[in-house]
């Protein structure tokens, strides 16, 4: 039951409640490139690289899209999607060790805003900067102020937005999921180890207002298109009319996995903070395939099957896509165990300090200037489409001790004309029982008009079994068969599982 407790037309948003996953279950590689900072030539730093098999130094939208494959489920996706790596320190031996990606990537199209225009050919762009050690948006140990005062508190700054940005997300299925975006550093291991049991969740939003005509990229490959003035959703600036899909990249990275041994957790730009975290994008789509797709995939599931004109392919089929290292790359380790990050780059405390030949570990003048701002539950997104920072895109009930076999839940919310179906996977964590709980709770919505912001409280009353991807039928209720625990083949199929991990939290 769903109840608004300030009067707004539906139409109003309605809108705005389209989007797909793009599901990146394989990378393509992960090694030294850039081809939009570093064309040409060997990186500075390891990225991890998904989408087209012909992404290289130099590389163009054609290129893209005549390579053989997409490590991405959608055939017609030929884009380039990057973002650096994840890496262990072990202060014991001094290696350092690629950290396991679980899953791959999501790129979340998030349709907002109307008259939306694909992006055009060899459009590129970046969201983040690689050298920020710091945070000026605000207190990073505290939350966002309420986005109805960002305007007020001077506070819609392309500066102040590309900061809020990034989010790094503590996962702990056995807890009520945190919102996207609400944490913009990266917890140090301490906090990872005590709080996210399930490792961490970067995400990044890109800018989705764009100047429009043949301005396709820019020296600094951020100055054509900007961020609206709610980071996701909001009003573009006025120098930049036209609306571009909302782009979200969300990687998993198993921190936990580090748990009972000594050391820290760094981006491969030498980052411990976070606040230099970023990612790129090459279009490479046929423009018409994805205009196309924006003007006629308006489900609110999220799902890309759920989308009439994209190819849709097996997960493995998408593992299966690889690159072609160049000769000076192709012997280069960025796995480990090795002696220095990819590049010899070296560890950036955000103090001033600086990794040494000597230094083991952060130095201790770092520890006490960490952020501290806590775990905290979420405000759940009126509509799964359409969330806002600090929202989380659906609620689940988790617990690790038992996994399901393969067969389909359905679960009914408490509004008769409401149906919510949930797929389960036969290798995913999942509750020993399928047991129900109604909750009443609040959650947020924003609309932005002008220079008018507009709150929006929904009561809502969910009926919620599991943490498992969600799919829009009206069928009836089968039955949930449960066994004591992941068998080993259950085990051997963990990988798959993952992928479907990204949307237990985060719709």
């Amino acid at each position: 039951m769903l109840k608004s407790f300030v009067a707004v037309s539906a139409g109003l948003i309605g809108g705005a409640h389209a989007f797909w996953r793009m599901e990146c279950p394989g990378r393509v590689g992960v090694a030294r490139i850039d081809p939009i900072v570093n064309p040409g030539s060997v990186s500075m730093h390891a990225h991890s690289i998904h989408g087209s098999g012909a992404f290289a130094e130099t590389v163009t939208s054609a290129d893209l899209v005549n390579a053989d494959c997409t490590s991405c489920r959608v055939t017609q996706d030929k884009s380039a999607y990057w973002h650096p790596a994840l890496y262990f320190k072990d202060s014991d031996t001094g290696e350092f060790e690629l950290v396991e990606q679980v899953g791959g990537m999501l790129a979340y199209y998030l349709l907002y805003g109307d008259n939306i225009t694909a992006f055009p050919t060899n459009f590129r762009m970046l969201s983040g900067t690689n050298d920020r050690r710091t945070y000026t948006a605000g207190d990073p140990s505290e939350p966002d102020p309420e986005k109805s005062l960002w305007e007020s508190l001077g506070q819609t700054d392309q500066d102040t937005l590309a900061q809020r940005a990034l989010g790094f997300n503590c996962l702990n299925y056995a807890k009520t999921p945190e919102g996207t975006l609400y944490r913009h550093y990266l917890p140090d291991k301490a906090y990872l180890d005590a709080n996210c049991a399930d490792g961490i969740r970067f995400e990044i939003m890109f800018p989705s207002c764009w100047k429009g005509g043949d301005e396709t990229d820019s020296d600094d490959h951020k100055s054509h298109v900007a961020f609206p003035d709610l980071v996701m959703t909001g009003t573009c600036p006025d120098d930049y009319p036209v609306r571009l899909p909302s782009l979200m990249y969300e990687v998993i990275w198993n921190t936990a996995d580090y748990t009972s041994r000594n050391g820290e957790f760094v981006i491969a730009n030498g980052d411990t903070t976070g606040y230099g975290y970023h990612a790129d994008f090459i279009m490479g789509w046929e423009e018409d395939v994805l205009q196309s797709a924006v003007t006629t995939c308006t489900s609110d599931t999220g799902l890309i099957e759920d989308c009439p004109v994209f190819d849709v392919v097996t997960e493995s089929v998408a593992e299966s896509c690889e690159m072609t290292l160049p000769d000076a790359l192709a012997k280069e380790d960025v796995e480990g165990p090795m002696s220095g990050l990819p590049g010899g780059v070296q560890i950036n405390y955000g103090d001033g300090a600086v990794e040494t030949a000597s230094t083991s570990a952060a130095p201790s003048t770092s520890t006490g200037s960490n952020p501290t701002l806590t775990y905290a539950p979420g405000a759940s997104a009126s509509n799964s489409a359409s969330p806002l920072p600090g929202d989380v895109f659906k609620e689940s009930v988790v617990s690790a001790a038992a996994a399901v076999t393969t067969t389909t839940t359905i679960i009914t919310s408490s509004s008769s004309d409401a149906v919510v179906g949930v797929e389960a996977i036969a290798t995913t964590p999942a509750p020993v029982a399928a047991t129900s709980a109604t909750e009443s709770f609040y959650s947020t919505q924003y609309v932005t008009n002008g220079d008018v912001v507009s709150k929006i409280l929904w009561e809502e009353e969910l009926v919620y079994v599991t943490q498992l991807e969600e799919q829009t039928v009206t069928v009836t209720v089968t039955s949930t068969t449960v066994v004591g625990g992941p068998t080993a083949a259950a085990r051997r199929r963990r990988r798959g599982a993952h992928m479907h991990g990204h949307g237990h939290h985060h719709y």
